[in-house]
């Protein structure tokens, strides 16, 4: 088993190109899995489990445990899909036969409605990043570039110069596995990057040449994405926003506002670089709320039995 984990991981980075997160947190996925086996499943060294001992009945005890534990069911159905990936790649290697996983139910999961800002606090969160200081054009430019583009933050922090179109107001961005797609941006987000571009050269370290990232820590290295996220929690604080407002709102933001102002769930799935609709179509949830809150707001039969 562990021979096989290695072995999947290494096909991960090299044929599927996942990122460097995506690739520990399935490592992580799979020696817990290993882990169990050894110690509460078949009571063996984990060096000596063969991949041939698993079977379903070893996956079903193992979601079991882990909702003994406590652990939730978002972390359940992620583990569960790490173990169905490696159970695939173990049949195409001609290891296994069957997938043990395959018939191994995810756990149901509830169904929450994603954060988002309505469009007073969007200009209120933006305004209070207004300014002429260097880091304050920095920092305007990437949260109005967040908001124009649903760009996930490790996409944002992944920009150099050459992927931008400032005039066209376009990004070519490189997604989840490596997929290019290209997003659209607004003029008030190329106002910003151009009012930075002139502080940019400024603050950059080192020589010009092909790696020339967007977005500048105070050093003039890359910006990172914890320090994206520490830039949004200041501004948060200044224009009192509630609590909770990270990164992956404002994306959450720019779908919500598009699906609410007309847009097709199949622009915004593009845009947002989802590989399926289904991840794209929990949106609907949003507008149907909307629909469901101005109807009980309005409609007076709706008034007359909510009091």
């Amino acid at each position: 088993m562990r021979d096989l984990i290695a072995r999947y991981l290494e096909h991960l980075a090299d044929e599927r190109i996942v990122s460097p997160h995506t690739l520990r947190a399935y490592g992580s996925d799979l020696e817990r899995f290993l882990s169990f086996l050894s110690q509460d499943f078949l009571g063996k060294e984990a060096n000596r489990i063969r991949p041939s001992e698993v079977d379903a009945l070893a996956i079903r005890s193992f979601v079991a445990a882990q909702t003994r534990e406590g652990v939730g069911k978002r972390s359940q159905a992620r583990n569960l899909s790490s173990l169905r990936g490696l159970f695939k790649f173990a049949c195409r290697e001609g290891i296994l036969d069957n997938n043990p996983a395959s018939s191994v139910r995810s756990p149901k999961q509830p169904q929450r409605l994603p954060r988002h800002l309505r469009p007073g606090e969007i200009e209120t969160l933006l305004d209070a990043a207004a300014g002429d200081k260097p880091l304050q054009r920095r920092d305007l430019a990437l949260l109005e570039l967040l908001y124009a583009s649903g760009l996930r933050v490790s996409e944002l922090t992944g920009l150099d110069w050459h992927d931008v179109e400032l005039d066209a107001r376009t990004l070519r961005v490189r997604g989840k596995g490596g997929k290019e797609r290209m997003v659209p941006f607004g003029e008030p987000a190329a106002r910003a990057l151009n009012r930075w571009l002139e502080t940019w050269e400024g603050i950059r370290s080192g020589s010009p040449g092909s790696d020339d990232p967007i977005f500048l820590n105070y050093r003039g290295g890359r910006l990172g994405v914890r320090s994206v996220r520490r830039i949004l929690d200041r501004y948060v604080d200044e224009a009192a926003l509630a609590s909770g407002v990270h990164p992956h709102t404002l994306r959450h933001t720019f779908a919500t506002h598009l699906l609410e102002s007309g847009a097709d769930l199949r622009t915004i799935q593009e845009l947002l670089g989802h590989s399926s609709l289904s991840t794209t179509q929990r949106y609907t949830h949003v507008e149907i709320d909307s629909l469901l809150k101005t109807y009980r707001e309005s409609h007076p039969r709706a008034r007359n039995r909510s009091k």
